[in-house]
Formats: structure tokens, sequence, C-alpha cells
């Protein structure tokens, strides 16, 4: 009685198969669902953007008839959207900046450099992780009123780099761990110093996660709300998500331009995500397998 071959694929039975079958569609049909109910009311929201109050008020969840691009320069004229935009942006670059750069500096001297207090100083960078700016948002008021740059930008500036350095360090020194010590060796072999290491050999190894940290803190910065009304009592220093706030509370009646506004306000933060979800995925994924 002949033997079938090693490698021959053992059958499955019509009844295994049936049911594999039905837990992918399963799988499947519940990602859908969760797809749809992300994505779904984002849709929404940018697509009424471009209708008429009338067509919104006849149907609700339709698409446009005609697609109203007046919205949007209405709304950015008459809500001021060009000024808090702008006021976001001059916020926003120096705090991510700043964020990525410092954190680099930080995680890698927390990673390479073997001194006493490394792991100290490292657990009160993680304890700046535990601390909700709602617990601090007081004392900080004070001191920066104490500081005479009360209403200006430095009074989100100073305090959102501040914030976003506990996660910043904690990500990059993970991703610094993982990469092999006899790359800097090899460097200084060549001539290079501490810091050339750092610069030349490791920074650029490190793209992945100072990408993800880039974009998360440009989101939180972004999106900020609680900080800059607190912070920014001048209107012209008013950000995105104020402006958002004054002018929902002024046309809340004419949904396509208040729409149109939430767009504008979102609208950066979708198109920065998309453009590097990869590199986001791979710099959480290395920190989180690394670390």
């Amino acid at each position: 009685m002949s033997r079938p071959p090693a490698h021959a694929t053992p059958r499955r039975s019509p009844g295994r198969l049936a049911r594999r079958g039905l837990t992918a569609a399963a799988k499947y049909t519940i990602l859908m669902l969760v797809l749809l109910a992300t994505l779904g009311p984002v849709l929404w929201v940018y697509t009424t953007a471009f209708r008429s109050d009338a067509e919104i008020m006849q149907d609700p969840l339709g698409l446009p008839h005609e697609w109203r691009l007046e919205n949007f320069s209405e709304a950015w004229k008459v809500g001021k959207f060009d000024r808090y935009f702008v006021n976001s942006v001059i916020i926003a670059v120096p705090v991510v900046s700043l964020v990525v750069g410092l954190s680099a500096l930080g995680g890698y001297a927390l990673a390479r450099f073997r001194f006493r207090g490394n792991r100290f100083v490292f657990m009160l960078f993680l304890v700046g992780l535990m601390v909700p700016f709602q617990a601090v948002m007081i004392p900080l008021y004070f001191d920066l009123r104490d500081w005479g740059i009360l209403s200006t930008y430095w009074a989100v500036i100073l305090p959102g780099i501040g914030l976003g350095l506990p996660f910043g360090i904690f990500l990059m020194r993970a991703f610094f761990i993982g990469l092999p010590a006899e790359l800097g060796d090899s460097a200084k072999v060549d001539g290079c110093n501490e810091f050339q290491v750092f610069w030349k050999v490791m920074l650029p190894l490190t793209v992945p996660a100072a990408s993800a940290l880039g974009i998360f803190q440009f989101m939180w910065t972004w999106n900020s709300f609680l900080m800059p009304m607190l912070y920014l009592q001048r209107e012209q220093l008013r950000t995105l998500p104020l402006g958002v706030m004054l002018f929902s509370g002024r046309y809340s009646t004419q949904y396509g331009l208040l729409f149109a506004g939430v767009t504008i306000a979102t609208l950066p933060v979708v198109i920065a995500y998309v453009l590097l979800q990869r590199r986001i995925t791979a710099g959480l994924t290395a920190g989180a397998v690394k670390g």
C-alpha cells in the first residue's frame, strides 16, 4: 500500500473550510462596520460643507447637488479663519520642531550614555506622562503672568513643548535602544565624535519614529483648545479651535458655513496623517517592539 508523499498537503474537510469562510466573513463585516462608523461622520461633515442651507434642511444626509465653494471663502473671511489659521501655524511649527528635536537628543542620551541617575531622569519623564494638563493649568497661569508672557504666543509654545517632551523622549529612547551599538562604534573608529555619530549615523535611522512623534505632536498642538483659551486672551491671538467655537456660536443655524469652518480646521491634520500614515505605523511598531 503506497503512502502519500511527505510534502503532500492534507485535504481539508468541507465543513472546516465553511467555518473558516464564515469566520473570515464575520471578521470583515465587523471591520467594515467599524470603518463606516469611524469615517461616516467625517465624510458627512466634509460633503455637507459644500451644500447650501436649503439642501441640508431638505435632505440632511444627502450629497451636494451643486458643490458650493463659496461656503469656504465666506467662512474664511467672515469667521476670520485666515488669522486663526496663521496663529495655529505660528504655534504648531516651533512646538513640533522643538519637541521632535529635543526628544531625539534626550532619547539618544538616555539610551546611549551610562551615567549616575540615568534611570532616575528617565523615570521623571515617565511621571510627566501621568500628570494631566488640568492638574497644572492654574499654577502655570500665574507663572506665565509673573514672567510677563501671558497673552503671547510663548504662553502656549513653552507649555506645549514641556507637555510634549515626556512622550517624545519615551518614544525616541525606545527607538535608539533598538539600534545596534556597533554602528556608533564603527563611526567613532572612522573619526566621528559623539555628536557626529548622533547627527550623521543614528538620527537618519530614526525617521519613522520622528515622523510618528511629529504627526502626533502636530495633532495635539493643532487641536489644543483649553490651553489657548486660558493663556491667549487677546482675540488676534486665537487659534483655529477657538475660532471654530466662536464661529459655531455665531452661525449655529447656517450649517453650510459651520461645516466649512470645521473642515478648514480639521483638514490639515487629516492630510498630514494620510501622507505620513506608513511612517507613523513603522515608528510606533519599532518603538513598541524595541523598547
